[in-house]
């Protein structure tokens, strides 16, 4: 039973863009107390995508100043440079190529492009003009968006890699508040879903797995814990927990009790 357990969990990997990855939780770079807390939080957590800011963080940008690839090395992780930061789309298709030049070619990138910034919502509009330049400009692009539907269907149909819907607005925390509509996005999708934003513990983490979604990726609800590497690990072990118990299917829910035992047969 173990082997065939074993087995199983081998063979469930994330795909994006065609690579397969035994980590379905994907983290962020930012907010770390110092590069080592980065790269022990990031161990902790059993990543292999790691976002990366190019707006904020050094990646050979700035000759001389400390570079995060000396603790995240590109031949462990898989780099996703992010358009953290971006308002508009040019400035978004912008960053993407500065990224690719500066990762000597990598088509990998997240694209998120912001409204405004008290709420940090996707500018969805935006989003998509800068998703179909991307996507014909040979980007694989996974993209953060609002939890519509529509909205995440179009950016599949489009050509995204991966669709990375919100569960709560960035950084709050809340977790899933609509989990209908990531339900409805699951269903319906031919790319992985990813939930992205708005995690704040590991049972959020949880539910996001198991209503089907492919991964979770977070930053500030394990940067900003307590004790960030702590936090990592109970959050791999929640994304793991969470697909495990949607790959085995959970029970009915039912308004009144049902005997763990059988009662049939019971003597006297």
């Amino acid at each position: 039973m173990t082997a065939l357990l074993h087995t199983a969990l081998a063979t469930d990997s994330l795909v994006v863009a065609g690579k397969p990855y035994s980590s379905r939780l994907l983290t962020g770079t930012g907010k770390f107390a110092d590069l080592e807390q980065t790269r022990l939080a990031t161990d902790a957590a059993g990543a292999q995508i790691v976002t990366v800011a190019i707006r904020r963080t050094n990646i050979g940008q700035n000759p001389g100043e400390p570079n995060l690839l000396d603790v995240l090395p590109p031949d462990r992780y898989t780099i996703l440079p992010n358009t953290a930061g971006c308002y508009t789309a040019d400035d978004a298709v912008r960053t993407c190529r500065l990224a690719r030049e500066l990762l000597d070619g990598h088509n990998l990138v997240k694209l998120e492009v912001l409204g405004d910034q008290k709420t940090l919502y996707p500018d969805v509009v935006q989003t998509l003009a800068a998703a179909e330049t991307l996507v014909k400009d040979g980007f694989d692009v996974m993209v953060y968006t609002s939890d519509d539907p529509i909205l995440a269907k179009r950016l599949e149909e489009i050509g995204c890699v991966a669709v990375m819907p919100l569960a709560a607005p960035i950084g709050s925390g809340l977790g899933i508040q609509n989990r209908y509509n990531l339900l409805e996005i699951v269903e319906n999708a031919k790319v992985p879903i990813i939930v992205d934003a708005g995690v704040g513990t590991a049972s959020d983490a949880a539910i996001a797995m198991e209503l089907g979604c492919d991964g979770v990726l977070m930053n500030t609800a394990i940067a900003g814990a307590k004790d960030p590497v702590l936090m990592a690990h109970a959050m791999k072990l929640a994304v793991e927990a969470g697909r495990a118990a949607f790959k085995a299917g959970r029970i009915p829910r039912k308004r009144f009790a049902s005997a763990s035992s059988p009662i049939d047969g019971i003597i006297g």
